[in-house]
This record gives structure tokens, sequence and C-alpha cells, in this order.
């Protein structure tokens, strides 16, 4: 493989966008919310722009109280593996809940998505603090950990857990002897005996060894206890900082906070930004205050806002990127008019300056993003 691009793109899936009032733009396909096809032609077109990966949200409480607000997920991770057969070359990163879910239907459930997509799977761990979504869940859900320096320690483990899982299986423990009638070879499955106090789990997982080995594994950092956790868990960390200065002392931080035993050299950091962009200068600006009238106030986000045009854009990428960005997540205020700007417009800017790529390279989602394959780590305690 050739040397990655200089910076990497991802685009964040929601709704019908990222402002409350998206899905009553035109082109919103609002009646299509809810159905396979909309986010087949919404991952087929970020995939149009050569993008590292998409994310998909979910939660398990709705996006808000007001009837005139989109309310309603479809199953992120069900979703992700529904339109990685009809896609290529995207990696497809959905949100998972760690607090109320147990980490051996996360391990199963994204190993599959690796499966089905080639490589191109990965998980989006999201930690919640909310009793909503936990009296949504039902009886049986679990306490909502008393601070969030608990609630993070919870999801270090729960992701600690799931990796195991992943490595249970050795590569190649599917031998498919057929002359002596072995399909496994036992010896290379392994119980995991996760050592942790909230999921004691033996393992071994029922999916073989996903073919990333470890798929991608994410997370928001917008406080200082989940850049711990983002630092020692994740591999690709998404921060919102409000500028480019603000971006260097986070990035700071999360090397800090890095465990010494990661030899991957701790996470890649995306700067998370809201975009809106028109081609005409003052245009971004206009549509949002018309969105933001029909939503009956200013749009509010805990990451930054861009508006502006894609050449604008350009140039701003280049400062969180020399702030030690590894790329950026764009989150589109308008799916229906942004994510067509983002691989329309600024994505040609980014190529006609070298700064990103022409075409897919063969390869992993880990391998794209400059990340190895992790050794199993199973294997290399009985070799």
């Amino acid at each position: 493989m050739s040397a990655s691009p200089a910076l990497h793109l991802a685009v964040a899936l929601d709704g019908a966008g990222w402002h409350p009032a998206a899905w009553r733009e035109p082109g919103a396909r609002a009646d299509e919310l809810f159905t396979a096809g909309l986010w087949v032609d919404r991952v087929r077109r970020a995939q149009d722009g050569l993008l590292d990966f998409a994310t998909f949200e979910d939660a398990f409480a709705l996006q808000s109280t007001r009837s005139d607000q989109v309310r309603g997920w479809l199953d992120a991770v069900l979703l992700a593996a529904r339109v990685a057969p009809l896609t290529r070359g995207l990696g497809l990163v959905p949100t998972a809940t760690t607090t109320q879910t147990e980490p051996f239907h996360v391990s199963t459930a994204i190993a599959t998505l690796d499966f089905v997509s080639g490589g191109r799977g990965g998980w989006l761990a999201r930690a919640s603090g909310d009793p909503e979504e936990a009296s949504t869940v039902g009886p049986r859900a679990a306490p909502v950990p008393a601070s969030e320096e608990l609630l993070y320690a919870e999801a270090g483990e729960h992701v600690e857990v799931v990796r195991r899982l992943w490595d249970s299986w050795e590569d190649g423990a599917e031998i498919r002897d057929r002359e002596r009638g072995r399909f496994v070879d036992r010896d290379r499955l392994h119980y995991v005996d996760a050592p942790g106090p909230r999921y004691p789990v033996r393992g071994p997982s029922i999916t073989p060894r996903p073919p990333q080995g470890q798929p991608l594994v994410a997370a928001l950092a917008s406080s200082d206890a989940a850049l711990r956790f983002a630092a020692a868990s994740a591999d690709v960390v998404f921060v919102t900082a409000p500028d480019p200065a603000g971006l260097s002392a986070i990035v700071a931080t999360l090397r800090a906070g890095a465990p010494a035993a990661r030899e991957d050299g701790g996470p890649l950091v995306f700067a998370d930004l809201l975009v809106a962009l028109d081609a005409r200068p003052g245009a971004a600006a206009e549509r949002l205050a018309r969105l933001d009238a029909l939503d009956g106030g200013p749009l509010t986000s805990d990451a930054p806002l861009f508006a502006g045009t894609a050449t604008a854009l350009a140039d701003e990428l280049v400062a969180w990127q020399e702030a030690g960005a590894a790329g950026v997540r764009l989150r589109p205020a308008a799916l229906a008019h942004d994510l067509d700007a983002i691989v329309g417009e600024l994505v040609p800017v980014l190529q006609t300056r070298g700064a990103f790529r022409g075409a897919y390279e063969e390869g992993t989602l880990r391998e794209r993003l400059g990340l190895a394959r992790p050794a199993n780590r199973y294997a290399a305690a009985v070799a």
C-alpha cells in the first residue's frame, strides 16, 4: 500500500442532519428516514467522496421531547450491517452504548459487521449516564453509575472485554479439515476470563476473529473522564475543541493519558466540526438563519460550527491538522444539502491541493488509517 493521505475525513450521519429543522428542508426525504434505501443512498454518497468512514448515531432515548423535531432511531449496528454489502471502500462505524449493553452482544455484532463489510467495520463506543435511557431499556438494565468517573471506568472495562472476545479465536482457528472432520482447531479458541468486576465474561466468542483482528474502536471525548477513557481504550477519538489552539491542549492530554503499554502511540485524534456549506459566500449563514427560524431559536452544538464555502473550510482544515488532528469528522447541518457539498465541493478542493486521496486503495479500515493489525493476545501467551 502507498502512504496514507495527509488528511483523513469522516462524516457523522444522524437523522436528516445535525440541525433539528433539517428534516423540513427540500430534498430531505423525511418520509424515508426509517427506510434502508435512504441510508444506502447516503452511505454511497459519502463513498463517492472517498471519505475514510461514516459514523451512525444511536441512543436508548429519543432525541427530543418536541413533536416538531426528528424523533426515533434505527438500530445503528443493524443499519450498518444492512448497507455494508451494498457499499465498498467506506468504513462503517455505528454507535453502540456500553452502559446498557452486554459486551458479548457488542463483540459479536461488530465482528459480524467486519465480516460482511470485508474489513470496514468499527464501533463508536458510547457511555450514557442518562437515567431516562436506563428506564427506557427497562428494569433489567444495569444501574447508572453514580459518577462520571465510574461511568467511564465501566465503559473502559466494557471495551476491554469486547477486545478480549475478538481475540478469543486465533487467526486460522477455522481449519475446515474435511478429511479428518475438524472444522475448528479447539486449541486456538481461548477463554477470556475477563478480570473486571462488572463483566465477568468467560468466553470464548461464538464469532471467529474479525478480518481486522480488532475492528476500529472510536469514542467521543468532551470531558476529562471521557478523555482518559478514550486515551486508554479507543483507536480514534473525536474531540469538540472550540478552535485549533484548544485542540493542541487536548492532544497533549490524550498523549499523556495513554498507557505506556499502548504500542500504537495512542489514539488518532479527529476534530469534530458541524458544517453548513454553500458555493456563494454568505449563503450558508443565510440557510442556517432560515433553519433557526423554523426551529424557534439558534442552533446549539457541543462542536464548533463552520458556515461558509468549501474553499474556506479547506483552509480551516489545515489549521486543525497543524494543531495535531489526524483528521476531521464533519457533521452535516442538513444532509440533503451539506453531504453533497462535502463530496462535490470540499473533496475536489482538497484533491486539487494534494491533501486527499484520488481513489480508495485496497485494504481494511485500520490499514487506511495507518493502524496496524493487532496481534492476538492469547496466541502470544500460548507461544
